[in-house]
């Protein structure tokens, strides 16, 4: 099963209530999006108002992935940066995949995608997401390109006693000119 990405979207109630429920079921399956378990969609709907927000402002794209029965099963937004010295690289958040279609390659695809859009993204050069220590997910990330840049010992408090570390990566589009330095070939 593939999934069928579009980039920015007509946004609309359908598409809304897609990115609520699915938002909701990866929180509950333990995914690292901002919530801890049990979801509340009362809680999400706030949130996603801001990325739309941002959409509405030029600052976010939102690429969404469709499952067959056309379902929201797959969601990232690339936020440009503002500050005028980082304008060449944006930012990946609120990367989710549906729990039922997890394992199967799509979160690969997911990120592929998102690539794609970036590099179709005037002046972008590299993308850069955070993600939460202890979740496995810096390990998906590396395999699809990134490296770790940073990381923040203990910054996410996911529960009193459970701190998190904050993971930064990176992915440049496109190869460097010539990182290798004076003399070499």
């Amino acid at each position: 099963m593939a999934l069928t990405f579009e980039l920015d979207p007509a946004f609309d109630r359908p598409l809304h209530d897609g990115i609520t429920a699915l938002w909701a079921d990866v929180t509950d399956a333990g995914g690292a999006v901002g919530f801890v378990p049990p979801a509340n969609p009362d809680e999400i709907r706030p949130e996603l108002l801001k990325h739309l927000a941002a959409i509405a402002e030029g600052r976010t794209r939102l690429l969404v992935g469709y499952d067959a029965d056309g379902s929201v099963a797959a969601t990232a937004f690339l936020a440009r940066t503002t500050h005028r010295l980082m304008t060449h690289w944006v930012l990946l958040h609120t990367v989710m995949i549906h729990p039922r279609l997890q394992g199967r390659g799509l979160g690969r695809e997911l990120m592929a995608a998102a690539a794609d859009a970036a590099r179709a993204t005037d002046g972008i050069e590299a993308i850069r997401l955070t993600c939460r220590g202890g979740t496995g997910a810096d390990r998906f990330y590396a395999s699809c390109g990134y490296r770790e840049v940073g990381r923040v010992p203990g910054a996410i408090r996911v529960a009193p006693g459970d701190d998190r570390d904050d993971i930064t990566m990176l992915l440049p589009l496109y190869p460097a000119p010539c990182a290798a330095g004076p003399g070499a070939p």
